[in-house]
């Protein structure tokens, strides 16, 4: 094209009005007028891609309102589509081969219908020879016995969508054929309308209405832009089918049915479609591609970015830090010296500023004041995720999370997972992609060794989406399934696969139930505003679940029941209406690395014979409790960082016995761990929730146990003393540590720093509670305080800068054994009426007060403890009455000689000493079958941090 010649837009307006052959040598003439033919893509490409009538719109039935990347490649598409039926004649060989070609080159058209050569189908294919085109002109076609296609022949109805109609019962004898623009109805004698068992057949733009298509292995079909009304497509023993831009609606049974283990056997179109899949664009994410489907919801700007890496705190959310708690009413505000309460017990009204684990002498008192100078050094609070400390929860703060807890993107995941990448890139059965199923019972159901890959398809408003069963596999990418009546994705028998980068929402049911030993790899899904839970695994069930986000569902984000065992790592679950994690009925589970926060109930739920590891994550900002664990609850509860919860750190109820080791509570708004087992025997459920899902096939959840496998995983070692180990608990609202529980608990190695009432309360333990090796430090009231008619061990701790007392003791059988008592405000050590202590080889110092107090009538052995002095006005031992219950034998008293004096705690040093600790992890084993039925626990708690049960204390 010359310059000076017409400006382009005049040239693309001449051009507009060209056909396609004209445009053809318009684009051969040369580089300017092939590129000046290409610009037309958006006006005349468009108008013959819509104006052809074998063609649809390229992006239908999903979103018709989206323009394709090209409109001329998409025409070339349909364009193509009519031609490549007949690709097998290029593998025929020798004469035959020769044969097929001409007749190819020769093929006839020939015409059916009123006034033509022909006046039905059937007598046009009488007549028919290889690869010959017939074509039905506008009427209604009804053939009144089987029609049996012996040769290639394209079939294409003449017209608009809808004014050829053909009622008929075909069979395909023939290596292949091709059906076009036509209206499929079933023949009177009939439901099946097509039929083939081992050739290749390709429908195009054609309806099909209320009967039945059947594609048996090594045959093959290719499907595009049809419409199946109430048809059901049954594909058995398939090596490879694609359906693609389909609309299937109103089915009264499963849309399409794939049965069978793919056939070793292929026809001449396996290799023509598995090129044809190859060389099309895959749905795969991109690197840069965004993985947030679009929701069609209000809460959609809330939505959890997979790139996030922190978490913004709302003011609504972020409990009360006990550093800004007021003070208790009846208090002297602005009081330095702590006040004494009828129970003894020493209350400070001092601002918190032993944060830092440093004794508080030289804090607010007086260098003149100061009798001696004792040295020791406070355990404070570990490190937790990724070595950082978190702080108080502050409105409008954010935490960073480590990169372990980052939500990663699909690509980024299956380039990490070469399995997943390979299942994701396979494609073997059938592939169903960019179709709609909309209005009906079922979607795709997969079955006996079947295989299907489902990408970028929509189910809404069926009854279920997908079933897989026996042994069947299933890849699915970047779906939409939504508003079924039942569960979107049902597993079971042995069912696996992978499913991947879906949007699952607004189903009645569970988004994916994997059930009966099935084994899926769950990846990247958005699984959310369901009407009961998020994922259930039982029965057996297995799975990977991994990198997924769940949240706002209406019951359990992820519940596990009835011996179900998946791996649940680095999820992100939140906003959920219920539980974030629920294990029941004896479920099972490797739960880790996952963001578990903002859920109305416990963040995990562990209870009836639940046994999960859970390891390493991250439990936070809850409206209740952390971590739950119910009646019979079981498991290894490990390595996590549990912080701001508006309950409990870890609530445990009666007849639990988890490990609960190496964890971080902090900032929760109640206690940072409660052992409980009182019973008020409800049946009541928190915002009107039923007691149990009813996830039985049958609807009994009895058929089970025939099922249930041996517990013979190696993680789970059986316990019997539930096991409190190595955890720091610090900054909660009450106490670090409250116990009422009438069986035996150990609390060992922790560090129990700076919360909001006592370090570690005792209310009720009439069997024994050991506490050994702890630090117990900085807490606003007494570090521990053992109530009337407990039994408690106190061996090993380091008890240190307490706003109260050291240890207070009711109890009528304490032991309190090499213990270094040490810096706190009030007595060291109170024994109050009644009590029947033995206290032995203990150090014992009070800044402010006795080092031993002792209280009315109490019973007490005090042998060969050290005792040293505090201030120059108090003494080292106090008696209230003449006791002669109270025994002293063989103590050392050391008083001050000289103010400059500097004791420090050697031989040996300070306690505790964590060195011979047990560290290795434990958990129970599996216990008895229970009741369905959930129980609630309440108890009786003092003080006003709680109201007498746990905010959360149901299952589902």
């Amino acid at each position: 094209m010359e310059a000076g010649g017409l400006p382009l837009e005049l040239w693309r307006m001449i051009l507009a009005y060209l056909h396609l052959p004209d445009l053809g040598r318009c684009s051969l003439v040369c580089r300017a007028w092939y590129e000046l033919i290409l610009s037309l893509d958006s006006t005349r490409w468009r108008q013959l891609c819509l104006g052809c009538t074998e063609c649809r719109h390229p992006n239908w039935p999903n979103q018709p309102d989206v323009e394709p990347e090209s409109w001329r490649e998409a025409f070339k598409q349909h364009y193509l589509a009519s031609k490549t039926w007949t690709k097998n004649a290029l593998d025929l060989e020798s004469s035959v081969c020769f044969s097929l070609f001409r007749r190819r080159r020769e093929r006839r058209t020939l015409s059916v219908g009123p006034g033509h050569e022909f006046d039905s189908l059937g007598s046009a294919l009488a007549m028919a020879s290889l690869y010959d085109r017939i074509v039905l002109f506008p009427g209604v076609y009804e053939e009144q016995g089987e029609i049996i296609l012996k040769v290639p022949v394209e079939i294409v109805g003449h017209g608009k969508l809808g004014e050829v109609a053909l009622l008929a019962s075909i069979d395909q004898h023939c290596s292949t054929t091709r059906l076009c623009n036509l209206i499929f109805m079933p023949a009177w004698f009939s439901p099946i309308m097509y039929k083939t068992t081992s050739g290749h057949v390709q429908f195009d733009n054609c309806n099909f209405e209320n009967g039945h298509i059947q594609v048996h292995g090594p045959g093959t079909c290719q499907v595009k832009f049809c419409t199946f009304k109430n048809t059901h497509v049954f594909l058995h023993n398939v090596p490879l089918c694609v359906l693609e831009n389909c609309e299937f609606v109103g089915s009264e049974n499963n849309s399409v049915t794939v049965e069978g283990h793919p056939s070793a056997d292929k026809n001449w179109a396996y290799k023509y479609l598995l090129g044809l899949i190859k060389s099309s664009p895959s749905l795969l994410p991109t690197e840069d591609s965004d993985f947030l489907m679009s929701l069609d919801l209000e809460s959609r700007d809330q939505a959890w970015s997979p790139r996030t890496c922190d978490i913004v705190i709302e003011g609504s959310q972020s409990p009360t830090s006990p550093a800004s708690s007021s003070p208790k009413p009846g208090s002297k505000a602005g009081s330095q010296e702590a006040e004494v309460g009828s129970d003894g017990e020493r209350v400070a009204q001092t601002p918190d500023s032993s944060d830092g684990g440093l004794s508080p002498s030289g804090e607010d008192e007086d260098e003149d004041q100061l009798t001696y100078r004792l040295s020791y050094q406070v355990q404070g609070p570990r490190p937790v995720l990724g070595g950082s400390f978190l702080g108080p929860p502050l409105p409008g703060a954010s935490i960073q999370l480590p990169s372990c807890l980052v939500l990663h993107s699909l690509q980024q995941e299956l380039q990490k997972d070469k399995e997943a990448m390979a299942l994701a890139s396979s494609v073997q059965g059938c592939l169903i992609r960019k179709c709609l199923f909309r209005d009906g019972k079922g979607g795709v159901f997969v079955c006996s060794y079947g295989r299907a890959k489902m990408e970028g398809n929509i189910f809404r408003n069926l009854t279920y989406a997908v079933r897989c069963i026996h042994n069947s596999k299933i890849v699915m990418l970047r779906n939409d399934i939504y508003r079924c009546r039942a569960s979107g994705i049902f597993l079971r028998l042995e069912g696996g696969g992978l499913i991947a980068g879906n949007n699952i929402y607004h189903n009645a049911e569970a988004g994916v139930d994997i059930r009966k030993k099935s084994n899926p790899l769950i990846l990247c899904n958005q699984i959310h505003h369901g009407l009961r839970s998020g994922i259930v695994v039982l029965g057996n069930g297995k799975g990977v679940i991994r990198n997924n986000q769940i949240f706002s569902n209406k019951e359990a984000g992820i519940y596990i029941l009835y011996h179900g065992n998946p791996i649940v790592s680095g999820n992100h679950i939140f906003k959920g209406r219920a539980a974030g994690i629920a294990v029941n009925e004896n479920g099972k589970g490797l739960i880790t690395e996952n963001v578990i926060r903002e859920n109305q109930w416990g963040g995990v739920d562990i209870r009836r014979g639940g046994i999960p590891v859970l390891r390493s994550n991250l439990i936070c900002f809850g409206y209740s409790d952390g971590v739950v664990v119910g009646d019979e609850g079981k498991g290894l509860i490990e390595g996590n960082t549990i912080y701001a919860n508006k309950g409990c750190g870890v609530w445990m109820m009666s007849s639990s016995l988890p490990h609960v080791t190496s964890n971080h509570v902090s900032y929760n708004g109640l206690y940072g761990v409660a052992v409980f087992s009182q019973k008020d025997g409800s049946s009541e459920f928190p915002g009107g929730h039923g007691a149990q899902e009813n996830f039985s096939e049958d609807g009994d959840a009895i058929l089970w146990e025939t099922e249930l496998e041996k517990d013979d995983d190696p993680l789970r070692r059986p316990i019997t003393v539930a096991l409190v180990e190595s955890n720091s608990i610090n900054h909660n609202g009450a106490s670090g540590l409250y116990v009422q529980s009438s069986e035996a608990l150990h609390v060992i190695t922790n560090v129990i720093h700076a919360n909001g009432d006592r370090g570690i309360t005792v209310a009720q333990s009439s069997q024994l509670t050991r506490v050994a090796n702890n630090s117990i430090s900085c807490n606003r009231q007494s570090g521990v305080k053992v109530e009337a008619q407990c039994k408690v061990e106190l061996r090993g701790n380091g008890i240190y800068d307490n706003r109260g007392h050291g240890i207070i003791t009711k109890g009528d059988s304490t032991v309190v054994v090499e213990n270094d008592i040490i810096g706190n405000r009030g007595s060291g050590l109170q024994l109050l009426p009644r009590s029947d202590t033995k206290v032995i080889k203990n150090r014992i110092h009070s800044f402010r007060a006795y080092g031993i107090a002792v209280r009315g009538r109490a019973k007490a052995l005090v042998q060969e403890n050290i005792i040293f002095q505090g201030k120059t006005n108090k003494t080292i031992f106090q008696q209230i009455s003449n006791n002669r219950e109270c025994i002293m034998q063989n103590n050392k008293f050391l008083v001050f000689k000289k103010k400059s004096d500097t004791w420090r705690l050697v031989n040996p040093p300070a306690r505790p000493h964590l060195e011979n600790s047990l560290r290795g992890p434990s958990a129970a084993h599996s216990g008895q079958k229970v009741t369905a039925m959930a129980t609630r626990i309440s108890a009786r708690v003092e003080g006003g941090y709680h109201s007498n049960r746990s905010i959360f204390c149901t299952i589902l």
